[in-house]
């Protein structure tokens, strides 16, 4: 194996790349993590004697003709998996494809099985090896590249979720912080205002509407039957003289 000058990357950012550009295009990451570890050994710097070159091998020749630049870590990516990807949809069948990506598809057409060349039986079984293994054991990859979509979309559900709106509590002399507990206790006031007018009650304290204590226990009397006006209330309300 001859190496090209070529921006070598670590083994993680490799597997890194393989795994996310193998799921975005809809392709087991066992298999693609199999293949270049079978032609390249997640070396992007590698090129064979025959000019292959980078992660997935490709020849140059072959990744023009998919508009990538096999010098790119990427584009090789993105080369191999469509690649594998052409052979798997044009054979059907893993093996096959396997076969086609090392001999050629006109090779695994002519004998309609995996050629019978040893070269292309050892890369068949060893990629197949490896894959039973990696579903067995999921490849570190894999398990980051999932965490990662699992983080990002926890994030985005806390950024998108509705925010109820807040109310603003006005806190009262009579200590009362519902709005709407207040509007009730100063329409009674004013209608119990306009009554003591009505009645011409002088000598009459003027009256004012407290909010609920737990035990009232008002300075002056409550006001006599007779100077009391006729005013309906609710029961919840309570009405107190109070001695100016």
């Amino acid at each position: 194996m001859l190496f090209s000058q070529v921006q070598a990357a670590s083994v993680d950012t490799v597997k890194a790349a393989i795994v996310k550009y193998s799921i975005e295009m809809g392709v087991d990451p066992a298999i693609t993590l199999s293949i270049a570890k079978a032609e390249s050994g997640f070396r992007h710097e590698a090129r064979s004697s025959h000019g292959a070159v980078g992660v997935f091998q490709l020849m140059p020749s072959t990744a023009r003709r998919m508009g990538l630049n096999p010098y790119s870590l990427d584009d090789n990516i993105k080369g191999g998996i469509m690649y594998y990807k052409s052979m798997y949809k044009m054979f059907g069948s893993m093996q096959l494809a396997i076969a086609a990506y090392n001999a050629g598809p006109a090779n695994v057409k002519r004998y309609n099985a995996v050629p019978p060349f040893a070269e292309t039986k050892r890369f068949v079984t060893k990629i197949m090896t490896n894959y039973n293994y990696l579903k067995a054991h999921t490849d570190p990859a894999v398990i980051a590249y999932q965490n990662s979509l699992k983080e990002k979309e926890n994030a985005t559900a806390k950024n998108t979720a509705p925010k109820l709106p807040q109310k603003d509590f006005v806190v009262t002399p009579a200590s009362l912080q519902n709005e709407e507990a207040a509007k009730v206790i100063a329409n009674v006031q004013e209608k119990l205002n306009a009554a003591q007018a009505n009645a011409n009650l002088n000598n009459t304290p003027p009256f004012v509407i407290s909010a609920p204590k737990k035990a009232p226990v008002p300075k002056s009397g409550l006001f006599s039957a007779k100077s009391k006006p006729d005013i309906t209330m609710d029961s919840n309300v309570q009405v107190q003289a109070i001695e100016m």
